[in-house]
């Protein structure tokens, strides 16, 4: 199948390409830039020019396409509300090219839409009140689509999806610890954080893809919830820093916008994601993936 893929050359995207292409299909990657152009040339796939802004373009490529896997975000949190809203019509857009073709549209959003607090499932809906927030109207456009012929579903991840390469929070906690010495988690803990690894994840957008019926939720989630003073003990141990607690507020002052994520309770389920795909997480855990000389290396 010919798929068009958002975000093909991000630290996610980029190994749900390769997965695509091992499975024998045909990738299109949106390319915003020369560079990101010749890297996705350099992978042996098509590349699409355009944005995540220039929705006229996302229709003509998803209307070319078989279906499409849209990972794409601008992680700026200092702007996280237009960001959402930047989402939401890239996703409407995208939609909008296979409204009654049953051709597939898999998106990504956050096990931090849910509620906190307690295990989240695939099938509870996007909490508006959620610390992501400005991601729960684009599963709501998904569950618009489904009604309109769009084979279109939801692939949650957590807050950390490890593996080679990881640009996203564990890496940014490693950094902050190394200029300030110190490895700090808020409160007791206690609190927890889902993980999955890079090459499970792109497995799973795969499935979705081939399999994944209309308007369905699946949870990216191979740890249920890693106890958040267990990321910084390792992140201590390995830099030879102390290991500190904070008072949310203290969490605030010494993370700057990361500390609201770092005091989050997130932990989730992907059992019904398993039953319902088959897949079946197969790579290292967070705390023994970031437990290697990989993540300090400066």
């Amino acid at each position: 199948m010919r798929v068009f893929v958002t975000g093909a050359t991000g630290f996610i995207g980029s190994a749900i390409v390769q997965e695509l292409i091992n499975a024998g299909h045909q990738v299109v990657g949106l390319a915003r830039s020369d560079a990101a152009a010749d890297a996705l040339t350099k992978l042996g796939i098509e590349v699409h020019r355009g944005a995540l802004d220039d929705l006229d373009s996302l229709k003509r490529s998803a209307a070319a396409s078989d279906g499409v896997i849209h990972t794409a975000f601008i992680h700026d949190f200092s702007d996280y509300a237009a960001n959402g809203e930047t989402d939401r019509r890239a996703v409407e857009a995208l939609g909008a090219a296979l409204v009654g073709s049953g051709r597939p549209l898999v998106i990504t959003s956050g096990i931090t839409v849910l509620p906190s607090g307690r295990l989240g499932s695939e099938d509870e809906e996007a909490d508006p009140n959620s610390i992501s927030a400005p991601r729960v109207a684009s599963e709501k456009v998904v569950l618009s689509l489904a009604s309109q012929g769009v084979r279109a579903s939801v692939v949650r991840l957590p807050p950390s999806v490890h593996g080679d390469g990881d640009r996203g929070f564990v890496p940014a906690l490693i950094a902050i610890a190394r200029e300030k010495g110190v490895s700090v988690y808020v409160g007791d803990g206690l609190n927890r954080w889902p993980a999955v690894h890079r090459l499970d994840a792109a497995h799973l957008f795969r499935l979705a893809f081939e399999k994944g019926s209309a308007g369905a939720r699946f949870h990216g989630v191979a740890d249920e919830g890693v106890p958040v003073k267990q990321i910084a003990e390792v992140i201590g141990r390995r830099l030879n820093v102390p290991i500190v607690a904070k008072s949310p507020e203290g969490a605030a002052d010494h993370f700057g916008w990361l500390g609201h994520f770092l005091s989050v309770d997130c932990p989730a389920s992907s059992v019904l994601t398993q039953e319902r795909l088959g897949w079946i997480p197969k790579q290292p855990a967070l705390i023994a993936d970031l437990d290697r000389a990989d993540y300090f290396e400066t």
